[in-house]
């Protein structure tokens, strides 16, 4: 089976830290993506596990999506955030980062992997590869060309002479 490649990607149910949920155990670090109807109808006949969400209030059908899992292990996905100054590769402790990013935009390379388990048969989603665009706020670009910095300076109230040169 080929890879499924998905450009600008509507995510949900995003749980890259791998929390345990109600419907999520400790560790399984996975996302929700929709899939177009035409093409989940294919990926449905081809074995993939599509869902669809419920019907809303208004009574309009629910949407397909497809759970896709996000593993480290012995071929981790490439998982790259990309901002206006630079694309940073995430590893398997930074990529819970993607969980509480606003996206702009994301661009997918899901691997499929057949499976034959139990008598159960069918076609698992793995994240192989994926771009995830951060979306700026409206104070971007206005300290954008200002470098960031992990540590604040340090301040020591031991030399303030009087209340002229305290900070505050």
């Amino acid at each position: 089976m080929e890879n499924l490649v998905i450009r600008d990607a509507k995510l949900f149910f995003r749980n890259f830290e791998g929390r345990e949920q109600q419907f999520n155990a400790k560790g399984d670090r996975n996302f929700g993506v929709f899939i177009d109807p035409e093409v989940a109808e294919q990926l449905k006949a081809d074995g993939w596990n599509i869902k669809t969400t419920r019907e809303d209030e208004d009574g309009n059908p629910g949407k397909p999506f497809l759970k896709v899992k996000v593993r480290f292990g012995e071929y981790p996905p490439n998982v790259i955030l990309v901002n206006p100054t630079n694309k940073i590769k995430l590893d398997e402790e930074d990529v819970k980062l993607i969980d509480r990013m606003d996206i702009e935009r994301a661009d997918l390379i899901i691997s499929p992997y057949e499976y034959n388990f139990n008598g159960r048969s069918g076609v698992s989603a793995y994240l192989k590869t994926g771009y995830f665009v951060q979306a700026l706020d409206e104070f971007a670009d206005l300290y954008g060309d200002i470098p960031e910095s992990n540590s604040a300076p340090a301040f020591n109230a031991s030399t303030v002479e009087d209340e002229e040169d305290c900070p505050f």
